[in-house]
């Protein structure tokens, strides 16, 4: 199925998604939610597909989270209703290839749901980061709730409080730990990219099973976490040595900008 609402490509093991609604500033609709629903599935199944980057199209946004004028499906009954980011959150779908979000313009409201489970995010010099939902009188609680799992808990409750009235600037997510590079708009992409495939090149077992261990930590006790990771260890490791010979590997050399 090809997707309406993204571009979809797969290149030397990297997947890229491009939200592709520059027009509605990349907003989610109930069509990009099946959308993605398929996209993670196909990432989850495809052993081909190593890492994924997600950027978007236009000028203006990332996302500006959900459509308000053309809306999601919703149930009637509002005990039947689920949220948007059990189709676009990948870590929900049970996806452990690592995410690279690339962000330019602005990342608003639902944008986070991509943003919270997200493994780098890295973004241009003028991208800016808000959720508006206070200010439209509605609780901010979905978005937040993921966010403080990745920024202290002041910075969450500052964003999710102030609403449209203060936007994170590029410079502020840096120092917070939101994002780890702020790049001119024109490298962005490329960044994104380089980033992807030096991933990409590592055994994909290794990968996989170091995002879900760190992830799956947050949910449990340290002493928990530890007991869990030694398992990851042993299972992703069997034969008890290393997959790779580190003095056969080129060496690359880069450094945080």
């Amino acid at each position: 199925m090809e997707p309406k609402t993204v571009l979809f490509a797969v290149t030397d093991h990297v997947a890229t998604i491009t939200l592709n609604r520059p027009e509605a500033m990349n907003s989610f609709t109930q069509a990009m939610l099946d959308d993605f629903a398929h996209i993670w599935r196909r990432v989850k199944d495809d052993d081909d597909i190593r890492v994924v980057v997600l950027r978007a199209a236009g000028d203006r946004a990332f996302s500006t989270g959900m459509d308000v004028k053309e809306g999601i499906d919703r149930r009637s009954n509002v005990w039947s209703r689920t949220d948007p980011g059990e189709q676009l959150s990948p870590k929900t779908n049970q996806v452990w290839k690592p995410l690279v979000c690339a962000v330019h313009g602005m990342a608003a409201g639902g944008a986070f749901y991509w943003l919270n489970e997200a493994d780098i995010i890295i973004c241009s010099e003028g991208a800016t980061f808000f959720d508006p939902h206070v200010s439209y009188g509605l609780t901010a609680a979905l978005e937040p709730i993921g966010l403080a799992r990745r920024i202290p808990l002041g910075e969450t409750l500052r964003i999710a409080l102030l609403g449209l009235d203060e936007r994170l600037s590029a410079e502020r997510a840096l120092q917070i730990g939101l994002v780890s590079e702020v790049l001119p708009r024109d490298e962005l992409w490329n960044r994104a990219d380089e980033l992807a495939r030096i991933i990409a090149a590592k055994p994909p077992a290794a990968i996989q099973g170091t995002v879900r261990a760190v992830w799956e930590s947050l949910d449990a006790t340290r002493t928990q976490a530890l007991r869990t990771g030694l398992s990851y260890t042993q299972l992703g490791n069997p034969i008890g040595k290393a997959e790779v010979d580190r003095a056969e590997v080129p060496r690359r050399k880069w450094t945080l900008r």
